[in-house]
């Protein structure tokens, strides 16, 4: 059975890839996905499809280039830290953004069940103001 970090790991390759059915392979059904307060997609969305409704779609639609930059990956067994940035250009504004990022990951019987953010919301509404 493949552990945590390389199931968190193998997310980050689909994304960098664009692979959403990739990205979602190992994510569970009943999935608890938490963006943070401030954020865009800010809430706690529970399962894959109001993960991509109100995660993945808005994020694709509202944002050109958009992305995770991966820098390093904690292990913590069960639990998985990933340090890195978000980027992008907001479309309607026209401003990008680079702002430092934690996920955490946890992932149970080789599935990820939750997922929460930490980010600068700050920076990333400043993209978002004319």
């Amino acid at each position: 059975m493949r552990t945590a970090l390389q199931i968190v790991k193998e997310h980050y390759a689909a994304s960098d890839r664009h692979d959403l059915p990739g990205m979602l392979a190992d994510v569970s059904p009943q999935v608890r996905w938490t963006e943070m307060a401030g954020f865009p997609t800010a809430g706690t969305w529970v399962g894959r499809d109001q993960v991509i409704a109100n995660v993945f779609e808005p994020v694709g639609r509202d944002w050109s280039a958009f992305g995770f930059t991966l820098e390093r990956l904690i292990d913590g067994g069960d639990e998985v830290a990933a340090l890195g940035h978000y980027h992008g250009t907001y479309r309607a504004t026209g401003k990008s953004m680079r702002v430092r990022t934690l996920h955490l990951w946890r992932v149970e019987a080789g599935q990820i069940v939750a997922f929460e953010q930490f980010t600068d919301t700050l920076l990333v509404a400043r993209a978002m103001t004319r």
